[in-house]
């Protein structure tokens, strides 16, 4: 870990909060809608943090530019009536969020959800100030794991890329890192196991953020 490490830029989903229950949800009403066959909750979580457009191939197994472009419509539709009451940030986020700022580091998050929708979460629970730029995916051209997303937060916290950590619960994850030249820092309260990242360039592996302070103490 950098000795010199100035920011930690953290995903949302499935690192900071739970929103998989809304997603499925909406997945399900887009497809209904569409008169598609809707899919098990186990089918949708592995794909949580991918673009709509994305998610929509993997689950229909084609890629269908039209349907997927009125999916998406139809799950963002949805998602601002119900996502932000069926998504619940964990339980060791706010004391891990305070004591990073103690150590004098800046925070971010850069995730594919729309950034007005992750506002509005982390303003409900009192967290919103605590970050210093959030980047979501109507700030970018390029979704994860293009670097895009993840060097405009660099820059926005005034850092060089090496001085920055980023913190994630996919491979997905760590390949944005990778391609930003950040060092990233793995949890374990997604659906990725431990040897989903075996053949990735990582600083360490962490159950949750709430072991991430003991982890970049030494490093501030």
């Amino acid at each position: 870990m950098n000795c010199n490490l100035r920011a930690v830029v953290f995903d949302f989903d499935y690192t900071l909060a739970d929103s998989s229950k809304g997603i499925v949800e909406c997945v399900n009403h887009a497809l209904a809608w569409l008169q598609l066959p809707t899919v098990p909750a186990e089918r949708v979580y592995p794909l949580i943090g991918l673009s709509l457009t994305d998610m929509f191939a993997r689950l229909q197994g084609a890629d269908d530019g039209r349907r997927a472009g009125e999916f998406s419509r139809l799950f963002i539709e949805h998602a601002d009536r119900v996502m932000g009451e069926l998504t619940v940030i964990y339980d060791w986020v706010p004391a891990t969020i305070a004591r990073l700022r103690s150590l004098g580091l800046s925070l971010g998050i850069v995730s594919t959800k729309f950034r007005y929708r992750i506002e509005a979460i982390l303003a409900r629970e009192g967290l919103l100030t605590a970050f210093g730029v959030i980047v979501g995916g109507e700030d970018v051209s390029e979704f994860k794991p293009h670097p895009e997303g993840l060097l405009k937060a660099v820059r926005a916290l005034r850092c060089a890329p090496q001085d920055a950590v980023y913190v994630g619960d996919s491979p997905t994850d760590a390949e944005t890192a990778e391609r930003a030249g950040v060092p990233f820092v793995a949890v374990l309260s997604g659906v990725t196991p431990r040897e989903g990242f075996a053949s990735r360039a990582l600083c360490a592996i962490l159950q949750n953020v709430a072991e991430l302070p003991l982890l970049l103490d030494s490093a501030t």
